[in-house]
């Protein structure tokens, strides 16, 4: 796995030894952490069928506590929030459950952080890079090595970021389009591992139908909509329910060698590391990754 490059490291990480991510495997689980509850027999269905990493999505508390109750459910599998808010968890609080959970299950846990979305944020969201490189700066005081710790970045600026102060990025909504320009932009030896999402189902008329309803709500946040008509979509293709051929290519549907052929796109364009997410989100995900385990083989 990708180390962090000794001539990017900030200065005050100078002295840390050069030291290798935890092996997060070619496909992971990408699972909401809050809208959908993540059973802890989850994480020990995934070992066992060959993800390498599970992770938790939709802002996870600075406690990191369901980060914990997962790593205690498995004995091998790695665990990483997608993503902590940084307006939202402490970098202090945040850091001392990295040190906590770390101590516990030494090696298998990795720091997923990202700066949030302007329409949840309201004000306090004014100059976000800066404030993204003030709480890695808190990280970095508090001891979260720069290896244990990835981005959720999408533009140019945060992408450089997150080659130089952490272990990589994790973009999510994305497509394989997207991966090629991260791969691009971060270069070699740097982790990009995107979130894919995924439906089983072989009908074209429902499974548009769940991909809108997932993407709905993504569509009025701007950082999205702003990277997707950046790399190959229309503003015409995002609005008024999305066009068919946009749900199939955002939300990909059909026999398991479909699905399993996006997550190989992804892959084939410079991703070190997938992570795929079951739609819709209220329904059982563990038929999805069990075929789609045995289609990668896994």
């Amino acid at each position: 796995m990708p180390t962090t490059p000794d001539d990017t490291a900030p200065a005050n990480a100078a002295a840390e030894p050069a030291a290798t991510l935890p092996n997060l495997g070619r496909v992971g689980v990408w699972r909401s952490g809050t809208s959908t509850s993540i059973e802890p027999a989850l994480a020990g269905q995934l070992e066992r069928l060959g993800y390498g990493t599970l992770w938790i999505g939709g802002s996870p508390r600075a406690d990191l506590a369901s980060a914990q109750v997962l790593l205690d459910a498995s004995e091998r599998l790695i665990v990483s929030t997608g993503v902590v808010n940084i307006w939202t968890a402490p970098a202090a609080e945040t850091a001392a459950s990295f040190h906590r959970i770390e101590a516990r299950h030494p090696g298998r846990f990795v720091l997923g952080i990202g700066i949030g979305h302007r329409e949840s944020i309201g004000d306090r969201f004014e100059k976000p890079y800066a404030a993204l490189v003030r709480y890695l700066d808190e990280l970095d005081a508090h001891g979260v090595p720069v290896h244990r710790r990835v981005i959720a970045a999408l533009g140019p600026q945060t992408l450089r970021l997150a080659a130089t102060r952490a272990a990589g990025t994790h973009p999510y909504l994305t497509t394989p389009v997207h991966t090629a320009f991260a791969r691009d932009i971060v270069g070699p030896g740097v982790l990009v591992a995107p979130e894919q999402r995924l439906i089983l189902d072989d009908d074209p008329v429902s499974a548009r139908a769940t991909g809108r309803a997932f993407l709905k709500g993504y569509m009025r946040l701007s950082n999205y909509r702003r990277t997707l008509e950046t790399h190959g979509f229309t503003a015409a293709d995002l609005e008024d329910g999305v066009t068919d051929a946009a749900v199939d290519a955002l939300t990909p549907h059909g026999s398991p060698a479909v699905l399993a052929a996006a997550v190989r796109a992804h892959l084939d364009a410079g991703a070190d590391h997938v992570c795929v997410q079951s739609l819709p989100g209220s329904e059982d995900p563990v038929r999805l990754f069990t075929a789609l385990a045995a289609e990668l083989g896994l």
